[in-house]
């Protein structure tokens, strides 16, 4: 039997998305020991008895005596948390450790890891799953979150080309196609096809449990809202983070959104059901398009 590609991995937010990297790893047979990090006691003691890590240490405890001999270390948390544990990491960290993110902005994940993470920048491969549930915690993790997905790699010009390789390798042994883009690139992308989504769907779920009457809005609600409002049932301190850390692209994306409803409500106030209906086509033909496409690189 041949070796495991990671000896210790060290995941330090064991949610969805750190849980599940661990897992997949696991079912791959491409670690030998998970040690997991986090806040919450509870949500390692789940960690602990779904068999995602084999032990655990809460921040408030002494974890950082795990990260000497850690192969690879994900940080898994939402990422206004980085900055902190970049410091952190950064004076216990092994010569030979790699560093990874699975953060949903790029550009302020880089900039914390410059701030601190000193000699060790060059081991630190910034990345970006893209997969994802509206659940959160231990128990909302599973090895198969990522097999067939995308995942986004942002290295910088200091990053050493074998951690990148490392890294890509364990998240190929998830099942995941790894790809390589610009971290602005990345973060412009993301802001359009990922945060807008969300902050709209909180958007109208705030705004409709607001008004007095809300109780028969909410009666009357069915799959049409459900399936619109369903990021609105996502992690509210990552998606927060997220939306401030990306704020300058979000805002851009939001003037273009509202460029757009500017346009529908037009539309609407002519009336003008022919331009009304080729709108409508349009952008369903693009999501029908979209959709064959990602049947297309998923049977690949």
């Amino acid at each position: 039997m041949s070796e495991p590609l990671l000896s210790k991995l060290v995941v330090i937010g064991v949610g969805l998305i750190g849980g599940s990297f661990a897992l997949a790893l696991k079912q791959a047979q491409a670690v030998r020991l998970v040690v997991g990090v986090g806040r919450s006691s509870r949500n390692l003691d789940v960690a602990r008895r779904l068999g995602i890590a084999d032990r655990t240490y809460t921040l408030r405890e002494a974890w950082t005596g795990e990260l000497h001999e850690g192969d690879l270390i994900m940080l898994a948390t939402p990422v206004g948390q980085m900055p902190s544990l970049f410091e952190t990491i950064a004076r216990h960290v092994g010569r030979s450790s790699v560093l990874t993110d699975a953060g949903s902005t790029k550009r302020d994940v880089i900039a914390a890891a410059r701030s601190h993470l000193g000699g060790s920048l060059s081991r630190f491969v910034a990345g970006h799953p893209i997969a994802g549930t509206e659940h959160s915690g231990a128990a909302a993790a599973f090895d198969s979150l990522y097999r067939d997905k995308a995942v986004v790699l942002t290295p910088i010009e200091a990053t050493d080309a074998d951690a990148v390789d490392r890294v890509s390798a364990a998240w190929t042994q998830c099942g995941a196609a790894v790809s390589v883009l610009d971290a602005e690139r990345h973060d412009s992308i993301f802001a359009a096809v990922s945060h807008l989504p969300h902050a709209l769907a909180f958007a109208l779920v705030a705004e409709l449990a607001a008004r007095e009457d809300a109780a028969e809005y909410f009666r009357y609600a069915a799959s049409g809202f459900r399936d619109f409002t369903r990021l609105a049932g996502s992690d509210p301190e990552m998606w927060r983070d997220i939306c401030v850390a990306n704020a300058s692209a979000l805002r851009l994306e939001l003037n273009v959104f509202r460029e757009q409803l500017a346009r529908l409500d037009s539309l609407l106030a002519a009336p003008d059901s022919d331009a009304l209906a080729a709108l409508f086509t349009s952008a369903r033909s693009a999501r029908n398009a979209w959709l064959a496409m990602r049947d297309r690189d998923t049977e690949v």
